[in-house]
């Protein structure tokens, strides 16, 4: 029995979740944070946190659907598993990557300007 559909919605869901629900949190929190770091121009801070969050998700999004296509047919359950986690946990550690290497470039921008 071929389990690709059941796998691909369930993975779907599970980064619609994930991605969103970071995204949200790092629009939030990024916000105080770029705010701490140009303290003169809320509305540039309030530009530069809405460009980092459309990046994050093109980004994600884009990783999430071609991902797909590099799947192997799943034909049993524990193959199902298997692949969720695996895909799953590449895109958090992308996240992660993603998270530092945003902040320290804004960092590393915002100290040349000053």
């Amino acid at each position: 029995m071929n389990l690709n559909l059941i796998t691909y919605g369930i993975y779907l869901l599970i980064m619609v979740f994930i991605i969103i629900k970071v995204g949200l949190i790092c629009y939030r929190n990024g916000n105080i944070f770029v705010a701490h770091l140009v303290p003169d121009d809320k509305d540039f801070c309030l530009r530069v946190n809405n460009v980092l969050l459309i990046g994050y998700y093109l980004i994600n999004i884009g990783y999430a659907v071609i991902t797909l296509s590099d799947w192997t047919t799943v034909i049993s359950i524990s193959q199902m598993i298997e692949s969720l986690s695996k895909n799953t946990a590449i895109i958090v550690c992308i996240l992660a990557v993603l998270h530092y290497f945003n902040l320290f470039w804004i960092t590393k921008f915002i100290k040349n300007i000053k």
